[in-house]
């Protein structure tokens, strides 16, 4: 442990100084830029003036919602079932100890949130996957998307949850059907395994092999991008914005702190730190959707019209630099996928964790994911920005960065704006809020990256520690560079994962439907 963490500091200790220079936060955004345009280039190609992936995305979507019956609606029920554990006599017996690594009662380096007895819960996998998407995408993201797309983009956000839950129950059900177990029973699960392992099945081994490991590649890039250097981004934004900080040099500083805090829970394994951050993130998010709550009733009156402009400009967008109903649709779509993940494959990593031997019992449980983080939290945030915008404070659309009473503010500098219009001192709690939504969401994508990075390197320690450094280097390198670099960038990793990943949910989406009439057959039997 020691020597693990004095290794970090040593890594880190350059970087300070380099941090000291003068237009730091410049030099990386010219390294950065051509990097991210081209990922964004190829990722976002348009086909009839649409970006393919975004095509990709929503037909997917719907396909899925049309062929498994509304899932999305028609279980919405029995999912809550599910994390309430009235089904919890079906699935009493859902995995057998012999089947997972337990050492005093925990399950070994897995993501899980774990109980005193080591059980993985439905409910306990659903707070885990949520803590992990619930954070900047959605304080951030929602600022950024009606700042580029007006209020309208909040619409397409919505229908994006709405139509995600689909492909998030697919994914998640296959994630753990698929999983592997280790020599030693640790369990490794997500798309590169039921990718790698399905299409073998079917028959398809060598594409199998490629699409997994494409989508590996991807998910690397996503932990780096928007698991990682677009959370330390917004981090930063409003840790200056508290403090006053306007050097080039102050970013990069508050980076290397970042990375030192993760750097202890990822690289030192202190399990104890990440369990309190378990219980205070969760705590934050309902801490977060009271003080939205306060604003939007605070403004009781203003609510009908805050909807009737989302509908309004949905369909008729206004905004500068948009003025197209796919314009605003492709700026709803994406900020809605970047904050819940829906299609990428992300989550299924740590659904495919919980104990049970039904794998469409966590489908369903995973299915609230969207709804919690898109449809209730990030419609929230959207009305206290509306409802706050009716003073006229700024001018939808341009490049995202807004300008009010004089002074840019991006992402979460907007929402702060927002939320210290109604509530005194709210830019402390929202600091505090977008710090720990954004360590939290880190280290749930450095489990992410890391699977991905064991997928193609092997389970090795040395392989570990590389990519562990290089995680902690991107928290700097967010840090310090502008908002729009890292997020094109971050953009372009998390929806270059749905292509691997959509060749896997289309061949392997009628073992999803046996495994559902599976479970369902399971509750009838059981008469729950």
């Amino acid at each position: 442990m020691k020597y693990k963490l004095l290794s970090f500091l040593a890594f880190l200790t350059p970087l300070l100084s380099i941090a000291q220079e003068v237009g730091l936060d410049k030099k990386i955004d010219q390294a950065f830029k051509p990097v991210s345009d081209f990922f964004s280039a190829v990722i976002f190609f348009p086909v009839f003036g649409i970006p393919f992936v975004l095509i990709l995305l929503v037909f997917s979507a719907l396909f899925f919602t049309l062929y498994f019956g509304f899932p999305n609606i028609r279980y919405f029920g029995k999912a809550i079932n599910v994390v309430r554990g009235k089904y919890d006599e079906v699935d009493h017996h859902s995995v057998e100890k012999s089947d997972l690594n337990i050492v005093d009662g925990d399950l070994v380096d897995t993501i899980g949130d774990e109980s005193k007895e080591g059980e993985v819960t439905h409910f306990q996998a659903l707070a885990t996957a949520v803590s992990g998407t619930v954070g900047n995408g959605n304080i951030a993201g929602v600022a950024l998307a009606i700042a580029l797309g007006g209020p309208g983009a909040t619409f397409w956000m919505i229908i994006c949850g709405l139509l995600g839950m689909s492909s998030k129950f697919v994914e998640c059900t296959l994630g753990v059907q698929y999983r592997d177990v280790g020599e030693d029973g640790t369990v490794y699960g997500g798309p590169m395994y039921y990718i790698s392992k399905g299409l073998k099945d079917k028959g398809y081994t060598v594409l199998g092999k490629i699409a997994a490991a494409m989508f590996a590649i991807f998910c690397i890039g996503g932990s780096f991008g928007g698991g990682n250097a677009a959370q330390s981004n917004q981090a930063t934004i409003v840790i200056k914005e508290l403090m006053g900080l306007t050097s080039t040099s102050a970013g990069a500083i508050i980076g290397i702190i970042l990375a030192i805090l993760v750097g202890i829970i990822i690289i030192g394994g202190i399990k104890r730190i990440a369990q309190v951050t378990e219980k205070v993130v969760p705590f934050m998010a309902v801490m977060y959707l009271l003080a939205c709550l306060y604003i939007i009733l605070s403004n009781f009156s203003l609510i009908d019209d805050a909807f009737g402009l989302i509908i309004s400009e949905a369909f008729n967008p206004t905004a500068i630099g948009v003025g197209s109903l796919i314009g605003v649709l492709l700026v709803g779509f994406k900020r809605a996928a970047f904050s819940n993940e829906a299609g990428a494959g992300s989550a299924s990593i740590a659904h495919s964790a919980v104990k049970t031997k039904y794998s469409a019992s966590e489908g369903l449980v995973a299915l609230l994911e969207p709804f919690i983080d898109t449809v209730v939290i990030c419609t929230m945030t959207a009305l206290v920005i509306v409802i706050f915008n009716f003073g006229g404070f700024f001018e939808y659309g341009g490049e995202g960065a807004v300008m009010i009473n004089g002074v840019a503010y991006e992402g979460a500098g907007i929402t702060s704006m927002a939320f210290a219009q109604y509530i005194p001192y709210s830019n402390v709690f929202l600091t505090v809020a977008v710090v720990l939504f954004a360590v939290s969401t880190m280290i749930s994508w450095s489990y992410y990256g890391l699977q991905s990075w064991k997928f193609l390197f092997g389970r090795g320690k040395t392989a570990d520690m590389v990519y562990k450094l290089l995680f902690l280097t991107f928290i700097v390198i967010g840090a310090a560079a502008s908002m729009k670099s890292i997020w094109d960038f971050s953009d372009a990793m998390i929806f270059a994962m749905v292509f691997p990943n959509m060749i896997g949910l289309f061949f392997l989406f009628p073992v999803v439907k046996r495994e559902l009439q599976r479970f369902l057959g399971a509750i009838k039997e059981a008469n729950l």
